[in-house]
């Protein structure tokens, strides 16, 4: 295992996120850096978990869903248990996904339906107000 570290500003800059971010993730206890002094000294493990977090963030996982998998990690197993986990999470997501995708087309068929019948009533209102000739 590395045993390269990184302060709070290193990890912030190399993975595109705030520093507050990182300080919020400790404070959930997913991130356990040592401390000198007030610094903050993260391990290559520390990096892996931000790693994780923000995938996970990415395609729509919750906080308490990365930590499941977080604490699933075991590279002695080569990780198997994290890794079927991950994939049952994916199908579950993949599947919200889906659905909130068939929710959307309905609500676009409704919105049509408001939207012509909108046009209609305004038509007849128009046609109302024509002097007959």
């Amino acid at each position: 295992m590395s045993s390269q570290t990184y302060s709070i500003s290193d990890l912030a800059r190399e993975l595109d996120i705030t520093t507050r971010a990182i300080r919020f993730y400790e404070e959930q206890g997913l991130l356990s850096p040592e401390r000198k002094g007030l610094e903050r000294i993260y391990s290559a493990r520390d990096k892996v978990t931000l790693k994780l977090i923000l995938r996970g963030k990415r395609i729509g996982f919750s906080l308490a869903e990365c930590r499941e998998l977080i604490e699933l990690y075991d590279p002695t197993s080569g990780n198997q248990k994290q890794l079927n986990s991950m994939l049952a999470k994916i199908t579950e997501r993949r599947a919200q996904l889906e659905q909130q995708l068939l929710d959307i087309e309905q609500m676009q068929l409704e919105l049509d339906t408001a939207e012509e019948r909108c046009h209609q009533a305004l038509q007849t209102l128009e046609q109302q107000a024509d002097p007959i000739l």
